[in-house]
């Protein structure tokens, strides 16, 4: 292929990229641009904290405890300026809320991909081969379903902490919170690729590849998981944020991450002691941080669920 060639095949590309129904649908949606924004920005943030933040909230060092219960846009005593102020410790809110956020988001983005590899996985075992095995993954999934996803993250976490000993809990307790937010998520992907498995595999182009003696595993991957990607990129978005609400929830509980590694629900549980007596800030900056976060993901996932309707083009 001559280079002109490539590069007419490359602009086709793109242009078809361009003139897309996803790309005209985003460009047509102000609710999806700004929450698109807003989503990249304090990702952008968290990813570039140890750039940007203007303090080590977590080294000892720099900590003063003087410059505790600094108010909002005000300067200690000792000459530090605190944009959000600062919490009992001496801790610049601004800094810890750009290191809190990347706890978060690790956690969510992790814990998110996880069941999403789980679930799909086991969906697409349910819906091809059906009978037994199928009867057997829904019914687990029902039963988890019958329960609130907090309450299994809360049961997961207890039982894997208990057959972790106690010198390395605090060194894991990240990695069992994303096991718990995972496993407490999964079932969603399964029932809902399981459904679109069943539709996909009476179709010619599957029955075409058996008759080929292609065999069942490059099926799965090769041509029906590509058709059932959309509800998954759906469901992936909304869990991401339900993901980070839940991580923040279990760590405002006491039984998320460790002290030392605090995430959003960390410091909004720090601040939750000190709301009545007058250092407000503590409590509201990480709180907006939250719910910013969580609400521009789930706008995002709304948009995209709405984008891959076809019924609603």
């Amino acid at each position: 292929m001559t280079e002109s060639a490539r590069e007419a095949r490359d602009a086709g590309r793109f242009r078809r990229i361009v003139q897309s129904d996803i790309v005209w649908s985003f460009t047509h949606s102000p609710v999806a641009i700004v929450a698109a924004v807003v989503a990249l920005v304090m990702i952008l943030a968290a990813v570039l904290a140890p750039w940007i933040a203007p303090y080590d909230p977590f080294n000892p060092r720099t900590l003063n405890l003087m410059d505790g219960f600094t108010a909002p846009f005000s300067t200690s005593m000792f000459g530090n300026y605190f944009v959000f102020g600062s919490d009992n410790q001496g801790r610049d809110l601004f800094s810890t809320i750009l290191y809190g956020s990347r706890v978060s988001l690790f956690v969510g983005l992790s814990a998110t991909l996880f069941a999403m590899v789980l679930g799909v996985g086991l969906g697409l075992v349910a819906g091809y081969a059906g009978g037994l095995i199928d009867g057997l993954i829904m019914r687990v999934a029902d039963v988890q379903l019958s329960f609130p996803a907090i309450l299994m993250a809360l049961l997961i976490f207890g039982v894997a902490r208990g057959l972790i000993p106690p010198s390395q809990q605090e060194n894991t307790a990240i990695w069992v919170l994303i096991l718990a937010i995972g496993l407490s998520f999964w079932a969603q992907f399964a029932r809902t690729v399981r459904g679109a498995t069943m539709v996909e595999r009476q179709k010619d182009y599957v029955a075409a590849a058996r008759i080929m003696g292609v065999p069942s595993l490059v099926i799965l991957l090769r041509h029906i998981l590509p058709n059932v990607a959309g509800p998954v990129l759906v469901i992936a978005t909304i869990s991401l944020a339900l993901a980070i609400i839940e991580e923040a929830t279990l760590s405002f509980l006491g039984v998320g991450v460790p002290p030392t590694q605090p995430s959003l629900g960390t410091l909004i549980r720090i601040g939750q002691g000190f709301m009545f007596s007058g250092e407000w800030w503590i409590i509201l900056f990480p709180a907006i941080a939250l719910v910013l976060l969580a609400l521009s993901v789930n706008l995002l996932g709304d948009w995209l669920r709405d984008a891959l309707n076809p019924r609603l083009r």
